[in-house]
């Protein structure tokens, strides 16, 4: 992309796109919102924009995303995994699991779960995610729930959290410092732009393994062949049959698995492969931030009560999955039994504990050296 490109205004990316969108490219997508994230850009002229991109169908090109997400990425603050004692080679396999969210089902903080159990039975996980926006709580809002000080979490301590705990909250607001001037746009146009499924392709760690749910299965597809573009390997984009982000303990999941290779295989897969029965995902919903927070105690405290066991079994399956694409598991069955046994053993609860007890000590130091 040559400078000129990059210093065009978004005036004319606008203008190019509304007059002559045959002609539009992922190029000139990436270069409007660079001009956004240079703080270029006026409210109208980024509504515009959001709305333009919708009408043109670009969040179901896959060139289009992945030039998007790269060019967020490229304003990223990018943690260096990199310690005294550890490179980046010594960490292995960083995974991730997050959804697109806006599947409407507003289900239990299942990939919240499935990231700290995961992180217990040994496998790295960095989670990027945020605060709710489309349910009633998000994974940040649980984790802080919790004790855990998540905005103070920065780029240099990641390396450390990851090694002391194989477990880091990303903020997206944090790491994502540029993508402030489109959260005013984005929250009062009230309808889902392209930006919506960002979010799970833009983790600064760039993750080497990956679990992302999409809201629609025609999405699956795109999601799947833009993180080929973008050059993820390993990575599973799944979609519930009921057009769920995660992988459905009520029946069929469809999964676009893109492996080592770059080559993407679509399969399905049911609660039935992990040895987990099925149930309604009525079962498995969500409440209020403190009777999610309640739940997610009883599930890593290994007390869970009847009405508890849906839910436990939505996360054996996600955790499981996440285990077998992180390759700790050699089959979906063997990830559910890691998983279930890493619950049983109270290790998750420990791990949530010291992160908790680690962010705040961070906070700590930080309120010391502000005051």
């Amino acid at each position: 992309m040559n400078t000129t490109d990059r210093r065009q205004h978004l005036r004319d990316i606008l203008k190019h796109l509304i007059l002559e969108p045959t002609g539009f490219t992922p190029e000139h997508a990436a270069n409007g919102l660079h001009s956004i994230m240079r703080g270029e850009a006026s409210d109208a002229q980024m509504g515009g924009f959001l709305t333009a991109l919708r009408l043109r169908g670009v969040d179901q090109q896959p060139e289009m995303i992945a030039a998007l997400a790269s060019e967020m990425l490229s304003n990223a603050l990018i943690p260096v995994l990199e310690t005294d004692t550890q490179s980046r080679e010594d960490f292995g396999i960083v995974a991730d699991i997050v959804g697109t969210g806006g599947d409407g089902w507003n289900t239990f903080n299942i990939s919240t779960t499935s990231s700290l159990v995961a992180a217990a039975a040994g496998l790295c996980v960095a989670k990027h995610g945020s605060r709710a926006s489309s349910s009633n709580c998000g994974s940040a809002d649980l984790l802080e729930s919790l004790g855990c000080n998540l905005g103070v979490i920065t780029p240099s301590d990641v390396a450390e959290l990851l090694q002391e705990h194989k477990f880091c909250f990303l903020f997206s607001s944090t790491f994502h410092p540029s993508m402030r001037y489109l959260a005013k746009t984005r929250r009062e146009l009230g309808f889902p732009t392209p930006f919506n499924v960002l979010g799970p392709l833009t983790n600064p760690v760039k993750p080497n393994r990956a679990v992302i749910g999409v809201h629609s299965q025609p999405l699956g597809p795109v999601m799947a062949q833009a993180l080929k573009i973008l050059g993820r390997r390993n990575y599973a984009v799944v979609c519930g049959d009921e057009n769920l982000d995660e992988i459905s303990i009520a029946g069929l999941t469809h999964v676009w698995h893109i492996d080592g290779q770059g080559e993407i295989n679509y399969y399905t897969i049911q609660p039935s492969d992990f040895g987990v029965a099925c149930h309604p995902l009525s079962a498995a919903s969500g409440s209020t931030l403190a009777d999610n927070q309640a739940t997610l105690k009883r599930l890593l405290t290994n007390s869970i009560t009847e009405q508890d066991r849906a839910i436990r079994d939505f996360v054996l399956i996600n955790t499981g999955f996440l285990l077998f694409v992180g390759g700790m598991a050699q089959s979906l069955k063997e990830g559910a039994d890691i998983a279930r046994k890493t619950l049983e053993s109270g290790k998750a609860m420990e791990l949530l504990n010291g992160f908790a007890k680690t962010t705040q000590q961070l906070q700590a130091q930080e309120n010391t050296t502000t005051n």
